[in-house]
């Protein structure tokens, strides 16, 4: 369980093709604070730590992974957010976050306001009747507040902290994000769904 508050970004520095998938290498500040068959959010994948340096972690991405997510597109040089778990005793500032991507969005527009963004994703089509306006979303492991909601579009406004604390700043229009709905809606859409079968 994650919250979808960045702790820190890091840098792709190997993607190496294996049996099992893929296994990437990350560079980060926040290794030291890893021990192998940890999870870590990555762009808001939950993965599992293979091996820790001092100077970063690896990862193997399976191959569904690989194709319902933007870490099937990641290179070397790519950088990515990433967060620790959420702990038992911890608070929860953002939203609950699985780190189970729904889908991938595209960037429409990053537009500057002042000190702020203003960030236009287009979003599946399948995943829009889980999003409501000033509800919750996680783009690329992010926790964001939905401003405005058109059909398939999202808009949302990134302030300067979140600008630059996480990989936003290095987004542009037609990159693909991972998109993670609110997982109450999820659970509150299935629900209604089963009730209206049995009415």
């Amino acid at each position: 369980m994650f919250t979808g508050l960045i702790e820190a970004t890091g840098v792709v520095e190997s993607v190496q093709t294996i049996a099992t998938g893929r296994r990437v290498h990350v560079a980060t500040p926040i290794a030291a604070e890893l021990s192998d068959g940890d999870s870590i959010a990555v762009n808001g994948v939950c993965l599992t730590v293979t091996e820790r340096t001092a100077a970063g972690f690896s990862a193997t991405v399976s191959p569904e992974t690989l194709r319902v997510t933007t870490l099937g597109t990641a290179a070397a040089g790519s950088r990515v957010n990433l967060e620790l778990p959420l702990r038992h005793d911890g608070r929860l500032g953002g939203h609950f976050v699985l780190g189970h991507v729904d889908g991938v969005g595209r960037i429409v527009s990053i537009v500057p306001d002042g000190d702020c963004y203003w960030l236009e994703v287009e979003v599946p089509e399948d995943l829009a009747g889980y999003l409501i306006p000033k509800g919750s979303i996680a783009i690329d492991g992010i926790s964001l507040t939905i401003a405005t909601l058109e059909k398939t579009r999202v808009r949302i406004q990134i302030v300067p902290f979140t600008w630059s604390h996480t990989a936003l700043a290095a987004l542009a229009p037609g990159d693909g994000v991972n998109v993670e709905t609110d997982m109450i809606g999820k659970y509150v859409a299935r629900l209604m769904n089963l009730n209206g079968r049995n009415s």
